[in-house]
């Protein structure tokens, strides 16, 4: 297979990616725990030691910055609901993933644009004072 075959194979497989992400409908970060508490009352039947506690309560939590944000969810639709956006929200993940991988891939097999010896000097040029001017502000 040439590097212009592969090259067209890579981006297809890019094109698919991108469909797939775009296809997802809604996504948010966080997990959804499965919490049982003991609730300090000491005649509770959730007091002796065998029981597992008061629940289940379910719980989305995550943290975005810094900041951790956390909603108890009511089991039903808001539950089901979370649990859709957070399963997809790891999709777009692994999907994300999967497009910078492809996305190197076609870096590494794309040739450098193709000019003549007056294009490459004057590129010469621009690139030398914009690492210039980087190096400057470091």
């Amino acid at each position: 297979m040439t590097d212009n075959d592969e090259l067209k194979k890579l981006e297809a497989k890019r094109i698919a990616l991108y469909k797939k992400i775009m296809s997802l409908g809604d996504f948010r970060r966080g997990t959804i725990s499965v919490n049982y508490r003991k609730c300090g009352k000491e005649n509770c039947k959730c007091a002796k030691p065998d029981h597992p506690g008061h629940g289940p309560q379910y719980l989305w939590n995550t943290t975005i910055k810094g900041k951790s944000y956390a909603k108890n969810l009511k089991i039903g639709p808001e539950l089901q609901k979370y649990k859709d956006e957070t399963d997809n929200y790891r999709t777009f993940m692994e999907l994300y993933r999967e497009i910078i991988l492809v996305n190197e891939e076609i870096c590494n097999i794309r040739p450098p644009l193709d000019m003549d010896d007056i294009e490459a000097e004057i590129l010469k040029k621009k690139l030398r004072l914009y690492y210039r001017q980087k190096l400057k502000k470091k």
